[in-house]
């Protein structure tokens, strides 16, 4: 089983509840990643969490208590810690709750996935766009590497994305975005949130991911090499 630990870029859907439009959810990659795998997927990740409150509010007990050896977590965590640098500082308060939620993991048999925040859709006036997580993602690559711990890099991925569709386009993976493309008319909240993702958005993220997980577990590496068949001919 994959369980999910993070905040609400990684959260179930809202049904369409925020935007007042079925067809436009507000969700979280992990609300789509199930489509993407044959294990199941178990999304504790809930909005606002923080390294911190995911523990206090009782979501890492839902967790642990149904965790296999064998299981994978995916932790998803940061955009909410940044708020709190005095207590959950990149390298302070957030990677000692980060390595703790590593350390049970392992303990448990199962086998910790860390993932880089996604980026925020904030581009400046010149169309250049922002690094809006500071110092955050770069201190998830380094626990990786010091915790061997495989790192999806959620943040490299999506600064691409943004950048390749552009400013204009890649508005569609939000739901201002797309509800702009439909006519339809959302609140003065949704209109400037480029954090959250709709559908697209979602879909987009939680295939890279689904592919990460895939790579990680050697997928495709029994595959006779296509190059063969071209040496063949």
């Amino acid at each position: 089983m994959i369980h999910l630990a993070g905040d609400s870029t990684v959260a179930p859907t809202d049904n369409g509840d925020s935007a007042g439009h079925a067809e436009l959810p507000l969700l979280g990659w992990g609300d789509e990643l199930a489509a993407f795998l044959a294990e199941p997927v178990s999304n504790r990740a809930f909005g606002g969490a923080t390294t911190a409150t995911f523990r206090e509010r009782g979501n890492w007990k839902l967790i642990t208590d149904e965790l296999q050896p064998g299981d994978t977590v995916v932790f998803g965590f940061g955009h909410n810690d940044q708020k709190e640098p005095e207590t959950l500082a990149a390298e302070g308060g957030y990677r000692e709750r980060l390595t703790a939620f590593i350390e049970e993991v392992r303990a448990a048999g199962a086998k910790p996935v860390l993932t880089t925040s996604v980026e925020r859709r904030m581009f400046t006036p010149e169309g250049a766009l922002r690094y809006s997580h500071g110092p955050y993602p770069a201190e998830v690559r380094r626990l990786g590497h010091e915790l061997d711990v495989p790192v999806i890099d959620l943040n490299a991925f999506t600064r691409w994305l943004y950048t390749w569709l552009g400013e204009e386009a890649s508005a569609a993976l939000f739901v201002h975005g797309a509800a702009a493309e439909r006519g339809i008319e959302v609140s003065a909240d949704l209109k400037k949130d480029n954090t959250h993702y709709t559908t697209a958005g979602a879909v987009a993220v939680a295939r890279f991911v689904a592919e990460g997980l895939h790579a990680l577990n050697g997928e495709g590496s029994d595959a006779v090499p296509a190059g063969l068949e071209m040496v063949r001919k």
